[in-house]
């Protein structure tokens, strides 16, 4: 039988933790999370945006919030990748405890473990580890961010959206050029360096976040062969918060095109 999480947490100890993470109902969790996110869209809105302040906050200090971001960074492609710490949460009883240590106060960004992925043209693209700490507090920060940003996006915007694809962009293309006085040219465009080149003090300024630890992610820095490099720009492309950061500060081009 199944135990809600409200339920495990009554129990009391983590005398047995394998039990405690295999017991979780999701389902519960999920709609829990997804409660708050449609409240904080709603307030967002109506321009209510100290509520919708208030309800990020409480967002980011729920428990059920901090049981789904520690579930995504365990069960994504890379949870056998370690940051520089060199730790995974590769048992139940590592995920239980972690979602102790998803807490504000007194938290502190370690640097990115820079690696090299080959692309297709044979240069290499850097992407930035996080620990598995700090994918978890981009993970939880996501969950309160996110229904802002689906809620002011571009209606045309289709990369890295929930329940948005190619499939969704090829389609609004075809609405566009399908008709007998549809443009007869298509721009295409690539911003050069798009994820390492945003500028910091713009997010601090613009992303409705808590800045205290978006600034830990954005200066953390990144080790890269024993050395220690500062981060003056950007947004790392392995953080799990980056592309609703880039998505927010592309949000305008719809309008600007037009």
């Amino acid at each position: 039988m199944q135990m809600t999480v409200t339920e495990i947490r009554s129990t009391g100890a983590l005398s047995d933790s394998r039990a405690d993470w295999d017991a979780i109902a999701w389902g519960p969790v999920r709609h829990a999370v997804r409660r708050l996110q449609v409240r904080i869209a709603k307030a967002v809105r109506e321009r209510r945006h100290a509520k919708a302040q208030a309800l990020q906050w409480l967002l980011t200090h729920s428990y059920h919030a901090k049981l789904l971001a520690v579930k995504r960074v365990v069960s994504n492609k890379g949870r056998r990748t370690p940051g520089v710490d060199r730790k995974v949460w590769n048992t139940p009883r590592k995920k239980m405890l972690a979602v102790t240590t998803l807490r504000r106060h007194g938290y502190r960004s370690l640097p990115l473990r820079r690696v090299y992925i080959e692309k297709k043209n044979g240069k290499l693209r850097p992407l930035g580890i996080p620990t598995m700490r700090d994918r978890a507090m981009q993970a939880l920060h996501a969950l309160a961010l996110v229904p802002v940003a689906e809620t002011t996006g571009d209606p045309n915007s289709f990369g890295f959206r929930e329940y948005r694809g190619c499939a969704d962009a090829i389609a609004q293309c075809f609405i566009c050029l399908a008709k007998k006085c549809s443009p007869r040219w298509v721009l295409e465009g690539d911003i050069r360096s798009c994820f390492d080149e945003i500028n910091h003090d713009w997010l601090l300024r613009h992303i409705p976040t808590d800045t205290k630890v978006l600034g830990q992610w954005l200066r953390a820095g990144y080790l890269d062969k024993g050395m220690l490099y500062s981060t003056l720009a950007g947004t790392p492309q392995g953080g799990i918060i980056s592309p609703v950061l880039a998505n927010m500060t592309l949000d305008g081009l719809d309008a600007a095109v037009r």
